[in-house]
Order: structure tokens, then C-alpha cells, then sequence
């Protein structure tokens, strides 16, 4: 199976930072109000309590300034800040321990899938089907076997196809969504052609259209 690549930090993604030392009073100053779980809470507190990436790609850390953290992975972050700390706040042992996490997966969902819109899983992992799941899946008159990626990348936007009836599409570097990732569901061909939305309903469709056929023929060869 493909083995998820790490995800490194964006523009407008949201970190939350976590510092641990021996003597927590110390380095309270870092953390936000609260000591819970880093995944817990709604998306608004997450957007206040958390350090936004600005358009330079940096965060703004108390008595630390700013850090640029963009197209670093969260661990490498995690990496950065200890190190800072420990070059010019604190000593080895003050036992510093730094985390840090993506304030939730943000994700949205287009097309002809049953619930549109923005969502925030607070998950680290969430491939595409769990993420269509949860946006109330993809009626019959979806196309599953395009199902389209965009993705946002240093240098743009990029398309990626899925073919979500094909078992392989675990084995996809795209199976796993990332934040900010847009997903688009193509309507089938029939729905796009205003027919019906299965065998039954295309059959009375055409019917239809056969029957208005034959009446118009009927009428004008009686003018």
C-alpha cells in the first residue's frame, strides 16, 4: 500500500503549539488558555488559540518572534522551536518538549455529492472515502469513477483523478486527503443529459419522449 507522504505546512494553516518543561510555570507563556487535548475544541477556538501561517509563511511565537515554517513538516516545526528555546531561553535541563499539530484537516466537498461545503476533521489521517462519508456521500447520479482532487501546492493548484470503484485506489498517493484539499464529484453523463438517474428511470424517460413523438406525428397528419 502507498505509504501517506508527510504533509508540509501551507499559508493560512492553523499550528497548534504545545511546550512541556519540568517546571510548567516556565513555559505557560507558550501555550494557549487550557491544557487539553491539541485536537479538542471547535474550529473557532482552534483559530484563536492557534498560530495562523501568515502570507510570508511565518508564526508569531511569544518572546520567540517570528518563525517562517513554510513547506516544513510538523516535526521538523517541532524541531525548530525546541531548539530555538534551548539556544535562547532555557537550559538542557529544563527538560523542554515541543509539540506540534495541525489544528484539524479542512477539507471541501463540490459536485454531486449529497452535503457541499467546508469541514474540519479533527483527525491527522482521513482518506477520500471516510472524507466523503462524512460529507454525506455521493448519490447514484455521482460519478465515482472520476472523482477529482485539487490540491494546493507551492507553486499552484493541481488536478488528480481517483477511480473510486477500483480497489487500487488505496494504493493511490492521493487515497489520503491533506488540508485544504477540494473534492469534486462529476454527475453522470444521464443527469447531465436531464435523463434518469437509473435503468428504470432512463427507460420511462425515453418513453416519454417516444410517446410525445408519436402524438405530434399523430396530430400534424391530421392537419
Amino acid at each position: 500500500m502507498e505509504k501517506q507522504k508527510p504533509y508540509h505546512v501551507q499559508i493560512n494553516d492553523i499550528l497548534n503549539v504545545r511546550v512541556k518543561a519540568l517546571d510548567q510555570d516556565n513555559v505557560q507563556i507558550f501555550n494557549p488558555f487550557g491544557d487539553e487535548n491539541l485536537n479538542a475544541g471547535s474550529v473557532e477556538r482552534s483559530y484563536f488559540d492557534g498560530f495562523t501561517v501568515d502570507v510570508h509563511g511565518n508564526i508569531r511565537i511569544p518572546t520567540l518572534g517570528k518563525l517562517n515554517v513554510l513547506g516544513y513538516t510538523t516535526e521538523e516545526i517541532e524541531q525548530m522551536i525546541e531548539k530555538k528555546l534551548l539556544d535562547e531561553i532555557f537550559k538542557e535541563t529544563a527538560n523542554i518538549f515541543v509539540t506540534v499539530k495541525l489544528t484539524g484537516l479542512k477539507y471541501t466537498t463540490m459536485g454531486e455529492i449529497n452535503s457541499t461545503g467546508t469541514r474540519t476533521l479533527f483527525q491527522e489521517r482521513v482518506n477520500i472515502l471516510e472524507a466523503i462519508a462524512n460529507s454525506g456521500d455521493i448519490p447514484v447520479t455521482g460519478d465515482l469513477k472520476d472523482v477529482l482532487i485539487i490540491r494546493q501546492y507551492p507553486q499552484g493548484q493541481k488536478i488528480h483523478h481517483l477511480d473510486l470503484t477500483d480497489v487500487e485506489v488505496m494504493n493511490s498517493p492521493y487515497y489520503y486527503i491533506q488540508p485544504n484539499d477540494m473534492i469534486y464529484v462529476k454527475p453522470l453523463k444521464q443527469k447531465s443529459w436531464g435523463t434518469g438517474t437509473n435503468l428504470l428511470q432512463n427507460i420511462g424517460a425515453v418513453a416519454t419522449i417516444l410517446s410525445l413523438l408519436t402524438t405530434t406525428v399523430i396530430l400534424y397528419n391530421r392537419l
